[in-house]
């Protein structure tokens, strides 16, 4: 989650699978990094493709930065007893741009809505702990359109302040998409808004 010094937490990579038993019943835990709910889906395929036998693949996730968004999913589970204990422990690490999914066999015996709701939250947590948790600067992107004549100048202005270079098309006109951090976002907007000519557009972090 941001914080006033423009940094989020996430994880860095896939988690390996961690597995929690409680009275015959298997939950296979796993953490991912991810950007789009595109990803999610595929992510959560995969996993039933992986374990054929479970019954239930109750999951939590959120994204963004600047405006966070999040869903939990119970996947036929009692309501609330396992994509909000899963989301909880997100919350509690405060991470984004993060999916957990908690893949269930159910072993025969039922556990009660209180014994899910532990049951789900605690593999959730065993995953995180044996995740990667890094802290990432929150950068913002902006689009600079201009004519070519300009170019050289736009792209000593990007050299000399060592800003990333997201994406550039130099077709009819030249536009170059931008990453800059936060904390140097709006110096970097006034400093290419005071180019005659170029035209810059914030598109989001």
């Amino acid at each position: 989650m941001e914080n006033k010094a423009g940094k989020y937490k996430t994880v860095s990579g896939a988690s390996d699978s961690i597995l929690y038993k409680d009275r015959q019943s298997k939950f296979y835990a796993h953490v991912f990094p991810v950007a789009n709910e595109k990803d999610i889906k595929t992510i959560i395929e995969n996993l039933r493709k992986k374990y054929p036998t479970a019954s239930h693949f109750c999951y939590a996730w959120r994204l963004g930065i600047e405006k966070q968004r999040y869903r939990a999913n119970d996947d036929g589970e009692p309501n609330n007893s396992a994509g909000m204990p899963i989301y909880g422990q997100i919350k509690s690490w405060e991470l984004t741009n993060v999916l957990i999914v908690v893949s269930r066999i159910f072993g025969g015996t039922k556990l009660g809505v209180g014994g899910l709701i532990a049951a789900y939250r605690t593999a959730a947590q065993m995953a995180l702990e044996s995740s990667s948790i890094i802290e990432k600067s929150v950068k913002v992107k902006y689009e600079l359109c201009f004519d070519y004549p300009l170019l050289s100048k736009v792209m000593r202005l990007i050299k000399q302040n060592s800003i990333e270079i997201v994406n550039q098309d130099m077709s009819m006109t030249c536009t170059i998409t931008i990453a800059v951090l936060l904390n140097e976002a709006v110096e970097s907007e006034n400093m290419f808004k005071g180019v005659y000519g170029v035209s810059i557009t914030k598109l989001g972090s």
